[in-house]
């Protein structure tokens, strides 16, 4: 046997002894060689899924290179289902038709050429997936975010933008496009995440209307505010999928979590998908099937949403809201 050993460069520079070589070129493995191989092993486990988390997506048509174009502020409410082409094209036209970005945290780049071919005259359309946190503390992500002229956050699943994305350079850079008048939008579930107040669905399933009305501190309702701050949106809750999802139930009990805990006081104001309507409490609580009754508003057992005394829970919500409403866009 040969004295030579046989080294290899590890990562940061890190050098590991493999055994010796004999003339007939075997490496003969050593007690030093076996611990150096698993040292090597546990470094890459340590380093590729890091490195993996890191991992963002970005598919881009058009032009390649940004351009810098005059801006007007807006703001646009797509309440799930059917995309409205006409309010891409709003944004686009608002954008200066400069570089619209759509972001989401799962789904794939499907919108690009839908809005391209609504948006001929757009520099670029580009879309961003950032799926987890390690992404969303990117450098990159939140520069491309900073580029664009024209933003949108797809649909998919609130829970994931709230946990992904809240506290994090993504939401800085939201907040800096807002603040520089760039036109913001959200359909679905990123509708869901633009309004002051945000049904977060951080449980381990949604709510329903039945479950919420049954009792409004239901574990499955988890409320936060003040994602992104759109001065328009203040004091309202955004929840999409209005009729076709039977939400009329789970979003009176919002506004009840909403006003006991001291945020804001509670009525609310409805947005269909094709025209802005002001409903009542009484009239919108008509249109939803969820028919439960609440019995106290007050965070104590049993944990309901109507003031003892009063049969109505229409009448009990009104006479709580004596001061500006909390009003809900639905």
């Amino acid at each position: 046997m040969i004295g030579m050993s046989i080294h290899a460069q590890g990562y940061n520079g890190a050098v590991f002894d493999f055994g010796q070589k004999t003339r007939s070129n075997h490496i003969v493995p050593t007690e030093l060689s076996m611990k150096s191989i698993a040292a090597v092993l546990l470094t890459c486990l340590a380093i590729l899924p890091a490195q993996a988390a890191k991992k963002y997506s970005y598919f881009r048509v058009g032009n390649a290179n940004d351009v810098t174009t005059a801006t007007t502020a807006g703001t646009v409410l797509m309440g799930g289902g059917a995309d409205v082409d006409a309010a891409f094209q709003w944004m686009c036209q608002r954008s200066g038709n400069g570089d619209f970005l759509v972001i989401r945290a799962t789904g794939t780049d499907a919108f690009n050429p839908d809005i391209q071919q609504l948006c001929p005259n757009q520099n670029s359309v580009a879309t961003l997936i950032i799926p987890n946190v390690a992404a969303a503390n990117d450098p990159d992500v939140a520069s491309i975010i900073q580029h664009a002229e024209a933003l949108i956050i797809a649909g998919g699943d609130q829970s994931d933008y709230i946990k992904f994305w809240q506290g994090t350079p993504v939401e800085s850079a939201l907040n800096g496009l807002i603040a520089a008048g760039v036109p913001i939008g959200g359909t679905s579930a990123g509708m869901n995440v633009l309004s002051q107040f945000v049904y977060t669905a951080l449980a381990s399933q949604g709510v329903t209307s039945s479950q919420a009305l049954a009792d409004p501190y239901n574990k499955y309702i988890t409320l936060g505010e003040n994602f992104v701050n759109l001065s328009i949106l203040q004091g309202l809750i955004d929840d999409p999928h209005f009729v076709t999802r039977d939400r009329m139930g789970r979003d009176l009990a919002f506004l009840c979590q909403i006003y006991n805990n001291g945020w804001s006081t509670a009525l609310a104001t409805l947005l269909s998908t094709s025209r802005r309507r002001y409903f009542s409490i009484r009239k919108a609580m008509a249109q939803s099937s969820a028919t439960a009754p609440f019995t106290s508003c007050r965070r104590r057992a049993p944990r309901k949403c109507v003031s003892p005394g009063l049969r109505s829970p229409i009448r009990a919500l009104a006479s709580i809201a004596s001061t500006p409403p909390v009003r809900s866009i639905l």
